[in-house]
This record gives C-alpha cells, sequence and structure tokens, in this order.
C-alpha cells in the first residue's frame, strides 16, 4: 500500500507547481531525461499498451527545426528551452503486446480496428504525457507543456522513417524562470465540475 506524499510532495508536482515560459541556462542532461522516463515507463497504460514515444530535443538545431513548426509564441519558448519533448504515439504499439502483456497472447488481436487502436494511443500516450509533466517535476524540473504547432509537419520533420507515429503534443522542459509565469488562472470547487453517485 502507498504512503501519501507529505505537503512538500504535493506542492511540487501539483499545488505550487507551474507552466513556465521561460527557463534559466541549466542542461537538461540525457541523464536527466532517462532518470525521467524511467519514472513515466512506470505509470498504469491500458494492457500495459506504453503506446507514447518521445523524441527528445536538446540541440539547438533541432529545437529550430521544432521551433518553425509551432505557433504564436510558441517558436521561441522552443529555442530558448534547454529541452523540448514530442509526446508522440504509435498507432502499432498492438505489435508490441506479445512482450508487453504476456499475460495475453492474443492481446495483439484485440486492436484490429483501426479507429478503436488510434483511440488507444491517444488517449495512453496522453497519460503517459500527464506522467512526464508530474516525473519531471518531482525530479526538480518544470515544464511547459504546449499543443501550438503543425501536428503534420511535426509528423513529417520526426517521425518520417515511421509512418505510425503520430504527435500528439509537446513540452519544454527545464529549471524554470519565475518572471516567465502568469498569475494562477482559476481553479473550480469539487462541487462545480463533480458528482458523486
Amino acid at each position: 500500500m502507498g504512503r501519501p506524499l507529505d505537503d512538500a510532495g504535493l506542492d511540487t508536482i501539483f499545488r505550487t507547481a507551474r507552466t513556465y515560459n521561460g527557463y534559466d541556462d541549466t542542461p537538461v542532461t540525457d541523464a536527466d531525461i532517462r532518470a525521467i522516463y524511467d519514472l513515466v515507463k512506470m505509470g498504469p497504460t491500458s494492457v500495459n499498451q506504453q503506446s507514447a514515444r518521445f523524441v527528445w530535443i536538446t540541440s539547438q538545431e533541432g529545437k529550430d527545426k521544432l521551433a518553425d513548426l509551432a505557433t504564436g509564441s510558441n517558436p521561441d519558448k522552443i529555442r530558448k528551452a534547454p529541452a523540448t519533448v514530442i509526446i508522440g504515439m504509435d498507432l502499432g504499439f498492438h505489435e508490441e503486446l506479445p512482450w508487453l502483456f504476456p499475460h495475453a497472447p492474443e492481446a495483439k488481436n484485440w486492436f484490429a480496428d483501426d479507429k478503436a487502436r488510434h483511440d488507444h494511443a491517444f488517449r495512453n500516450s496522453s497519460l503517459q504525457g500527464a506522467y512526464l509533466l508530474i516525473a519531471a517535476r518531482a525530479l526538480g524540473f518544470d515544464t511547459g507543456p504546449m499543443s501550438g504547432f503543425d501536428n503534420a509537419k511535426v509528423d513529417a520533420a520526426f517521425f518520417s522513417d515511421q509512418p505510425n507515429l503520430k504527435s500528439n503534443f509537446i513540452s519544454t522542459l527545464g529549471h524554470g524562470d519565475p518572471s516567465t509565469i502568469f498569475g494562477r488562472l482559476p481553479r473550480p470547487e469539487f462541487d462545480q465540475f463533480n458528482r458523486v453517485v
């Protein structure tokens, strides 16, 4: 049985954590990236499908390439961030199920339908993207998730050799500059968006 986090832990990943629009110059290393992923992969996905695929971008060339495909104020954020990650989804995730979900050797066949497979890939890669944000925060990093980019162009630029892979969303990553955050936006009270039946 899990033990509750203390208030400091809850603050770090939820209550005082913020979305950052800029970062200091501290680099995000390969070791940092691997540490984040080693937490992300432990989060639950449907039949352990692990449908997310991540492209971690730390080179200026890679950041410029992605920034050219983003919109609004996002290009500047991407270019200046120590790292940006593309959270993608594998529409062929079912091919990996024989080893990812050995309890049911027939699990691959559960996802023969293209639409169902897309829905599962999108849902579970979104979950894994959320795990990434929480894992990064838990390890002392800040994030800036965004969806303002051209998915088709990102897919062509970063997944052209793997046509089953599609982008879901992206996030910048680093040690946040507090001067780049906005005031806390409203959060609804429980009774506004919840019911218990």
